[in-house]
């Protein structure tokens, strides 16, 4: 019998196989310059610097139109990956695209925090500041990259560009949409793990101004190196345009994604509660890292579903106007059976099966109105953006009941493990060396009301201008106001404030040549209460703490953030390849705190120094790199009374050293072989007297690509080339998540 994922991924195999037939006479007539075409050379896609003829979606530009200028002349970190780059590297997930950036860290869930995409962007959590097309996205998911033009990564507070969050950056996802031309392209890959791709995108003319672009993805795969997980995932993402190449543009897109995933329970702690006396740092116990301490009734399901409306129109030929509206909705489930150390049970070789459980939906509609161009004013050249935003976010959310049979009437840990692993415990504690997914496990889930309500409403305005002072002398201002109100209606709660958040960014940049920058900048960003709406780690919450601490946590203003930054950014090689360099500090100087009487105090303090190094482009016309470096020296200088004794520590999910290389080369015109090193330093899980902490890592990946005919190519990518066994992630207490271990796959790539 065939499963519903195999009907899936077998229904569009053959779609594919569909849409890819094309008659030799026919694939002969196609257009050769086509951006999407095959390739004639035979080698992997080249990461074009772009000039001011180019088309768009190249590695140095953004496709925002807040920044009004080349990133060549945008005073900030700007970090562009392009599909090419994604596809050459075989990621098929957010996360795994991410990873090709130094700088950034990744989060795991619980406590309170929804499993889902968590990253760290120079060690502040951007889990809400996720954008797709501009436009905030915060359900808390694992997001695809098959519809995906590219993926801008902003450093640095942005409040400017984005409002509310941002301190460390932001991400934004940039889709693709139907073009001028007619293409089609698809891939199916097979790898180890019983890996199972397939995705096709084609793109077809409907007359002199239409074209529709239809996008669609089918994976199914367990995880190399961990037994008992597995992924699978498909998704649809069509899309129209009318009016191409013509002053008024109207594109209509949906995008739905579904997942049902075995969540990944990770490794246990050492000591739990039992830590002797001395011990300030505590790493994962060192057992079997295919070890799975999880039930195979675990599940983790998800539903994404985003509808887009966007009407542009140039008004001339260096004025349009646009507009954009959408829709939302995104639902999330899942009970996962998280490796509890809290109770001290791996002491005794023994883990408590800790269920954590989440049901949860986030509905949000916003519409944008953006006016840009470019003028001269008062003697100088301007390019500049404005826009008026708004939006509603309602998020709702609720657990499952997790129903256990137990040896005794004593719920905890420590009770039921003191029985012993198995069947005496119920299943609920297993062996710390040889756990088993597949125990017989008797208990049950209910899943429970969403009763937990959380709102959000916000109307922003904002601008940008990029003066031209002289050839030599360009300044870059933006700003922008927030007006924030929020609210939570739980079984506990009532509360509700409101806000206005106003966030700057100012520039300078000088041109020593004109291919080359130096710059100097300074912005702002604000973190109100309730930010993430329940879809994230709150680090201002609008509710009291446990036990009654902060009970006024309703009043406190939002969180302030600042940073300045100084780098230089070049494209040399006859503009092949793009150089970047940047130093910059980012302050928090109002942190909320908790006082010696309970209350909060937004009083907090601290400190991020760092610098930065990318490369991005061809060396020669068969040789590509894209990678860096990031330094982060991170510091808490004061978090109030709960955490006095971390005074000094580096930030949590900080690593102080990240560098990451992908680089490839044509050694002709139909063979390429490529490479990729990633590299992380230590990081620690919180800030506390005792500090749980993964070690730093070094990845090895691999890929050779091999071109069969124009329309036809092979690619084999070896992904953790020496197998090495490494945590990706640490909560603050309890488990750390693992990597997985090598694997293989191969893609059959066709291009018509």
């Amino acid at each position: 019998m065939i499963s519903t994922n195999q009907f899936r991924f077998n229904t569009l195999a053959a779609a594919i196989s569909a849409l890819t037939f094309v008659p030799a006479a026919q694939a002969q007539a196609q257009s050769a310059n086509s951006a999407d075409a095959p390739r004639t050379s035979g080698q992997l896609a080249p990461i074009t610097v772009r000039g001011e003829a180019e088309s768009a979606y190249k590695a140095d530009q953004s496709a925002s139109q807040k920044f009004t200028a080349p990133l060549l002349d945008t005073p900030k970190s700007v970090t562009v990956i392009p599909q090419e780059i994604i596809e050459n590297t075989a990621s098929t997930t957010l996360t795994e695209a991410l990873r090709l950036t130094p700088g950034i860290s990744f989060g795991a869930g619980e406590g309170g925090n929804p499993l889902g995409d968590r990253p760290f962007i120079r060690g502040y959590d951007a889990q809400s500041s996720t954008y797709i097309d501009g436009m905030r996205d915060i359900g808390a998911v694992t997001r695809e990259v098959f519809n995906l033009e590219q993926i801008e990564v902003i450093k640095g507070p942005d409040g400017a560009y984005g409002g509310r969050g941002g301190a460390g950056g932001s991400i934004n996802l940039i889709t693709k949409t139907p073009k001028a031309e007619k293409f089609t392209n698809a891939t199916l890959g097979l790898g180890t793990d019983n890996y199972k791709r397939a995705t096709v995108d084609g793109n077809w003319l409907l007359g002199d101004s239409m074209a529709f672009r239809l996008n669609a993805m089918a994976h199914d795969a367990d995880v190399a190196g961990r037994n008992g997980v597995d992924v699978s995932r498909w998704g649809i993402a069509p899309s129209f345009t009318w009016g191409l190449n013509t002053p008024t543009r109207v594109t209509l897109s949906y995008s739905h994604i579904q997942t049902d995933d075995t969540p990944d329970s990770g490794i246990p702690f050492m000591y739990g509660n039992r830590v002797p006396a001395g011990v300030t740092a505590i790493r994962p116990v060192t057992v079997n890292m295919d070890n799975f301490y999880g039930l195979k009734s675990d599940f983790y399901k998800t539903r994404s579903d985003v509808a887009t409306a966007r009407v542009e129109h140039d008004i001339s030929s260096n004025l349009t106007v646009r507009n954009t509206l959408r829709y939302t909705s995104v639902d999330q489930r899942y009970v996962w059976t998280n490796p509890d150390d809290s109770q001290g049970n791996v002491n005794d070789g023994r883990v408590w099966r800790n269920a954590k459980s989440r049901t949860g939906g986030v509905h949000t509609i916003a519409n944008q109105t953006e006016l840009f161009g470019k003028a001269n004013l008062g003697g100088y050249e301007h390019s500049f953006n404005t826009g008026i935003e708004i939006s509603r976010e309602k998020s709702d959310t609720g657990s499952y009941t997790v129903a256990r049979t137990l040896p005794s009437p004593n719920n905890t840990g420590a009770a039921t493990c003191a029985a012993g692993v198995g069947a005496p415990s119920g299943y609920n504690c297993t062996d710390l060396y040889n756990p088993n997914p597949n125990d017989p496990w008797n208990g049950s889930t209910v899943e429970g009301q969403r009763n937990n309500h959380f709102k959000a409403t916000t109307f922003s305005v904002y601008g940008f201008d990029t003066i031209k002072l002289s050839e030599k002398w360009l300044t870059n201002l933006g700003a922008r106001v927030d007006n924030y109100k929020t609210g939570l209606v739980s079984p506990t709660a009532d509360v509700g404030r409101s806000d206005t958040l106003f966030n700057y960014q100012l520039g300078l940049i000088y041109k020593p040549a004109k291919n080359g920058s130096v710059y100097v900048s300074y912005g702002t960003s604000s973190t109100p209460a309730n930010s993430t709406l329940g879809q994230g780690s709150e680090s201002q919450g609008i509710v009291p703490g446990r036990n009654g601490v902060g009970v006024n946590a309703k009043d406190m203003a939002p969180e302030k953030n600042r940073s300045l930054e100084v780098g230089t950014k070049w494209n040399v090689l006859d503009n092949r390849l793009a150089l970047s360099g940047a130093i910059f500090r980012i302050d928090t100087t109002n942190a909320r705190v908790t006082q010696p009487d309970g209350t909060y105090a937004m009083a907090g303090n601290r400190r991020i120094n760092g610098f930065e190094i990318g490369a991005s482009g061809n060396i020669t016309k068969a040789w590509q790199v894209f990678g860096g470096y990031t330094f982060l020296d991170s510091e808490v200088r004061d978090l109030g009374r709960d955490t006095a004794a971390a005074s000094g520590q580096a930030f949590p999910n900080t690593p102080k050293h990240t560098a990451t290389l992908w680089t490839t080369y044509a050694i002709n015109s139909d063979f390429s072989i490529g490479g990729g090193v990633f590299i992380s330093s230590k990081q620690y899980g919180s800030n506390a007297a005792v500090r749980r902490y993964i070690p730093g890592y070094t990845r090895f990946d691999a890929m050779a690509a091999y071109r069969i005919n124009r329309n036809v190519s092979l690619q084999l990518n070896l992904m953790n080339l020496t197998d090495k066994r490494y945590f990706t992630t640490t909560y603050s207490t309890h488990y750390a998540s693992v990597g997985a271990g090598r694997a293989a796959i191969l893609n059959l790539n066709l291009k018509y």
